[in-house]
């Protein structure tokens, strides 16, 4: 008589085919959904998502949701993200659940054109928030704007006598704002080239950053605040062309600026430490301390919702009807599109990036003492970025490397490597599940969140990348640097 054998590997294939764990639903915020399930543990993806949907009541209108164990995301079935030689499944499984973005965007593969115009580096590069037009500052002393459908040099506004630092668009998209090492700041109108008022002088020394007030705080876009190595922070009014107040308190250089959407203004600097300030009238609220050396960079996570505004990155075609929306229907939009982020996200949260290769994860609202300290860095942290969801957090350093966080515990995930010198900058595309990043290796590259693995290498600067920008709308991505040339990628 014959008999089949069988291998121990496949017996036990075959057991976990037909076990079953324990788990439980919880979202990012530790909070759980429903009572422990006994679901089988080659239950599909999709499976899981009716699941989701059915216990949150929105099985009239479905939503996509991700779904992780362990910082692992569930591809097709729960068995492929479980590691069954280190995870007991006799205890209840966790499974973090993630609201998808409901479209999707496509990796950018290829460059479709390099731009030439500007004399020297270009130090930065930003889509506008309906993604609508394309600006760059350089050491040349102009701003350019470009022509995002013909990818065409469009207008050069000359204003400036000294390098430009410093770019910012108003959140509707009808102004920008550059600075220089002059401290010297400028607004153009992007429809004609042509500045607007005169130029905003006070600034002892160079501009550092340069932020707008949040659309749903005000419709007009009329107040702009600025920073400068001179340690102080200005909040001009652009319509009257004059200085409402002058913040001072910071010892050494400001570095960053980020006006929150609850009316707090936030700094940080070279003195090492990060200040609250209220907009309104310029109190100081409070100082965190905890870096050990200069804080380079901060996010918030709404940064991306107030970024964009009133126009919805979902849909292109209703962000360019937009334009002739009154500034009061803009800022509806925009109070209603933060209002739905916030009821997702629960508290504006603030991260820091410092010289001393650490990074702090702030409750800003309520907590003077950090949520978590971020280690693991092996140099300094050049940049922080919520993704739009703020449910990561990506930073970039001189280490070579880009890291991803847990956006509500500051929990590692990944490392991203690839690069083989300094990361300057990096940004996330809209839907949340790519970022790309820019080197002093001359590269660019993208790197998808769900796998994480580098996904599409994009060499082609002759020097340092020192400015990256994704569209809004997830059409196109913007690269300057020290070549003196503008790179725009698309799929």
């Amino acid at each position: 008589m014959d008999f089949i054998s069988t291998s121990p590997a496949e017996m036990d294939v075959e057991h976990q085919e037909h076990r079953k764990v324990l788990a439980q639903l919880k979202n990012d915020q530790g909070e759980t959904l429903g009572h422990p399930l006994d679901i089988p543990v080659d239950i599909s993806f999709r499976d899981l998502q009716t699941i989701c949907n059915l216990l949150l009541e929105q099985q009239d209108e479905p939503l996509p949701y991700s779904f992780f164990v362990n910082g692992t995301e569930i591809q097709k079935n729960l068995s492929d993200a479980i590691d069954f030689s280190v995870t007991n499944t006799e205890k209840c499984l966790e499974i973090v659940y993630q609201p998808q973005a409901v479209f999707r965007v496509r990796a950018v593969t290829r460059c479709s054109s390099t731009i030439e115009g500007h004399a020297e580096a270009i130090i930065a590069a930003q889509f506008s928030p309906d993604g609508r037009y394309l600006a760059s500052g350089s050491g040349d002393t102009t701003v350019r704007f470009w022509d995002v459908t013909t990818e065409t040099p469009q207008y050069t506004c000359k204003g400036h006598k000294n390098w430009i630092l410093a770019i910012a668009w108003s959140p509707d998209g009808r102004k920008l704002a550059s600075g220089c090492k002059d401290g010297r700041v400028c607004i153009w109108d992007p429809s004609n080239g042509k500045q607007l008022g005169k130029t905003l002088s006070g600034h002892q020394q160079w501009i550092t950053w340069l932020c707008w007030e949040p659309l749903h705080s005000n419709g007009h876009c009329r107040l702009l605040a600025s920073s400068s190595k001179d340690a102080t922070i200005r909040i001009w009014d652009t319509s009257m062309q004059q200085v409402l107040r002058i913040l001072s308190g910071h010892t050494q250089s400001v570095t960053c600026l980020r006006w929150g959407g609850v009316g707090l203004l936030y700094s940080c600097s070279q003195d090492r430490t990060l200040k609250i300030w209220r907009a309104s009238d310029g109190i100081l609220v409070r100082t965190l301390t905890g870096h050990g050396h200069w804080i380079n960079s901060m996010a918030l996570n709404t940064d991306y919702v107030m970024r964009t505004g009133a126009f919805d990155p979902r849909d292109a075609d209703v962000v360019h009807s937009l334009d002739t929306d009154s500034a009061e229907d803009l800022q509806k939009k925009a109070v209603k599109r933060y209002d739905d982020f916030r009821r997702s996200v629960v508290a504006e949260r603030l991260v820091s990036g410092s010289d001393d290769f650490t990074m702090f994860l702030w409750n800003i609202e309520t907590d003077k003492k950090p949520l978590a300290r971020l280690t693991g860095h092996q140099g300094t942290i050049n940049q922080v970025c919520f993704s739009p969801n703020g449910y990561l957090i990506a930073s970039g350093s001189f280490d070579h490397s880009v890291k991803l966080w847990n956006g509500f515990t500051g929990k590692f995930i990944t490392s991203f490597r690839g690069h083989v010198q300094r990361v300057y900058q990096i940004a996330w595309s809209a839907d949340s599940r790519l970022l790309v990043s820019g080197s002093q290796d001359s590269t660019l590259k993208l790197w998808e969140v769900s796998t994480k693995k580098l996904t599409v290498d994009l060499p082609g600067h002759a020097d340092d990348v020192y400015a990256v920008d994704w569209s809004p709308d997830g059409q196109r991505v913007v690269s300057g640097g020290k070549d003196k040339v503008l790179k725009i990628w698309r799929k």
